[in-house]
């Protein structure tokens, strides 16, 4: 046998017993970790499972709760509004989904449209203190203050509708206009005035916002003036 051959043939005999001693490695780590590694197998498809079990669940869900919203809207058309009201409570309630909150603003629409101010300022106090996005508590805030004006205490609007004023706020206008017309209410005339000029000069609000603080303005001017203007040169002269 040539050197070649015996060389070969090492090769051969090294090359198996490495092989031997993976084989018997592997059979060691198996021994030891099989179990863990057919559970996390079984944990993994389990959670696989259960997600598209519960995407399928969602998907159901939605097409249900979709189909109720649309069945009370139809209610809505037909002049049932009262069975659309109930129907729409029951949704709020019940939902797992963004109909919740869909239901719930249109639930409070509906109150309100039908001259409960009390109750539906009450339903959109609810929204307020849910745990639904905040750009819908923020909107059921606002509603709540409008129709809450005349009857809710002063303060307690000023402190729902504070944050919500903040100069960037996207309800900054609407807050600050509601804010003014509390201070009115309150008998603050200055502090009114203040906040329509602010709204009136914003050269960023809404034109029916800016229009309405300049009308506003017009009408809490001469009170102000009356107060403040200083006493025209003679006047005193001219009385006597």
């Amino acid at each position: 046998m040539s050197a070649s051959d015996n060389d070969s043939a090492g090769d051969l005999l090294i090359q198996e017993v490495d092989e031997e001693l993976r084989r018997e490695q592997y059979h060691r780590l198996w021994k030891r970790y099989g179990n863990h590694v057919i559970a996390t197998a079984v944990a993994i498809i389990l959670i696989v499972a259960g997600y598209q079990g519960w995407q399928t669940w969602q998907g159901k869900q939605r097409q249900q709760e979709a189909a109720q919203y649309a069945a009370a809207q139809e209610l809505i058309s037909e002049g049932k509004a009262r069975i659309a009201i109930e129907m729409l409570a029951k949704l709020a309630a019940d939902s797992h989904t963004g109909f919740a909150v869909a239901a719930a603003m249109r639930r409070a629409e509906l109150i309100a449209a039908q001259g409960d101010t009390a109750a539906a300022a009450a339903a959109y106090g609810e929204i307020a203190g849910s745990s639904a996005p905040q750009p819908y508590r923020d909107l059921a805030v606002v509603k709540a203050a409008q129709l809450s004006l005349d009857a809710a205490d002063p303060a307690q609007i000023e402190q729902r509708l504070a944050p919500l004023a903040a100069a960037g706020n996207p309800w900054h206008y609407t807050a600050s206009e509601l804010l003014a017309m509390v201070a009115q209410k309150k008998g603050d005339g200055k502090r009114a005035a203040e906040l329509y000029k602010q709204l009136a000069d914003d050269l960023q609000a809404p034109q029916g916002v800016r229009a309405r603080a300049a009308e506003m303005l017009a009408v809490l001017a001469p009170a102000g003036a009356a107060s403040t203007q200083p006493a025209k040169p003679g006047a005193d002269k001219a009385k006597g």
